[in-house]
């Protein structure tokens, strides 16, 4: 079997709603550009995956795709995935990691398709559900978080997590405070605060946390600043969380752990590109008795590959929903909800197993790139 064609066909996604997560990401709304990563086969075998998300375009990156990364592919057999990731990762610098994870994305699909199985299946499946926990843009006010994160309780998600103004860190206790006090002592909740702190801030908002019981500390710090992650983990009694946009490859990761700069280990099939990726790092981080949590993919069917590999390891606790679901939704008929346990579950037709919307991407193309 040999790939013959690689295409993205981009489609306009209208309507989002205004959404920011920190001071570190812009507000963004309105429209944005996603993509349809369609890998084709002599066998008339197709893989798909979305490229984009409501904050940052699949026309960004859709160019490179084509110019870099389809030349790789091409002729290739699809099931030769870890050559294919080893190639596709030399050509980092002419690309991004999304571009790279949605090509890994696609031929995962393929393989699952020839198979006839879900990708999780092909992985070697652990379980078949996972909890699910709420993950906040920013909000107006600290009441504001409490009766969102009161709601999800009462809905029966096992979590809710801030991402929280990030103005000023005696702000962003005040909401830590005003959720725990909305929800009670017994309901778990996490912290993420997006990269804005230096270390004597990050240490008062992780003080604060720790005496409120949260469950996780998340990205304080800058992406890169491994030295006061170290300082800040040796005074905190809570788990540390970093390594989502910490730069480089899965290589990159073994810093972290030798230096002992975090409790745990972060990403996606997005942002770190594919499938491929994150199943290698949550094995590493197992040898390290780590959970490897999964980061929200960004659009809806990066959210489906996420869904099979942690449905094939052990250590992940949570599947995250990142909020607004109008800034996160998009191009399946049926997206991912956790049900009335606060539980999704895993995707067992083959391959990606998503019901893709062909006929929105086709009524919403903008533009064919080959």
């Amino acid at each position: 079997m040999k790939i013959t064609d690689v295409t993205l066909t981009l489609f306009a996604w209208n309507d989002i709603p205004a959404t920011k997560y920190g001071q570190l990401s812009q507000e963004f709304s309105g429209t944005s550009q996603m993509g349809l990563v369609t890998i084709t086969t002599d066998q008339g075998i197709q893989g798909h995956a979305f490229l984009g998300s409501a904050s940052r375009g699949a026309n960004l990156d859709g160019q490179s795709l084509i110019d870099y990364l389809k030349p790789v592919v091409m002729g290739q057999d699809p099931l030769d995935r870890e050559r294919l990731y080893q190639d596709l990762q030399k050509r980092y610098r002419n690309t991004t990691p999304r571009v790279i994870g949605a090509v890994d994305i696609a031929l995962w699909d393929i393989a699952g398709k020839i198979a006839g199985l879900p990708i999780h299946q092909l992985l070697g499946s652990y379980r078949d559900s996972v909890p699910a926990y709420a993950s906040s843009a920013v909000l107006d006010s600290p009441e504001a978080y409490g009766e969102q994160a009161a709601q999800y309780k009462a809905d029966g998600w096992a979590a809710y997590k801030i991402h929280p103004p990030t103005i000023s860190a005696k702000g962003d206790i005040a909401v830590c405070e005003a959720v725990r006090k909305a929800v009670g002592d017994d309901y778990r909740i996490m912290l993420d605060s997006t990269w804005a702190y230096n270390y004597y801030e990050a240490l008062a908002v992780g003080k604060a946390a720790e005496r409120l019981g949260f469950y996780w500390y998340e990205d304080p710090l800058a992406d890169d600043d491994m030295y006061n992650y170290i300082k800040l983990r040796e005074h905190m009694d809570i788990p540390i969380m970093a390594t989502e946009h910490s730069p480089g490859g899965f290589t990159a990761y073994a810093p972290w752990l030798v230096s002992q700069a975090t409790d745990y280990l972060r990403g996606d099939v997005a942002v770190k590109g594919g499938i491929t990726a994150i199943y290698k790092t949550a094995h590493l981080a197992e040898g390290f008795h780590l959970n490897y949590e999964v980061h929200h993919g960004g659009n809806s069917l990066n959210n489906v590959a996420n869904t099979h590999v942690i449905m094939a390891i052990k250590n992940c606790e949570y599947f995250e929903v990142l909020l607004p679901s109008g800034a996160q939704k998009y191009g399946l008929i049926e997206d991912i909800d956790p049900d009335e346990n606060g539980l999704i579950y895993a995707f067992n037709e083959p391959g990606l197993g998503a019901k893709i919307d062909f006929e929105l991407i086709e009524r919403m193309k903008t533009a064919v790139l080959s």
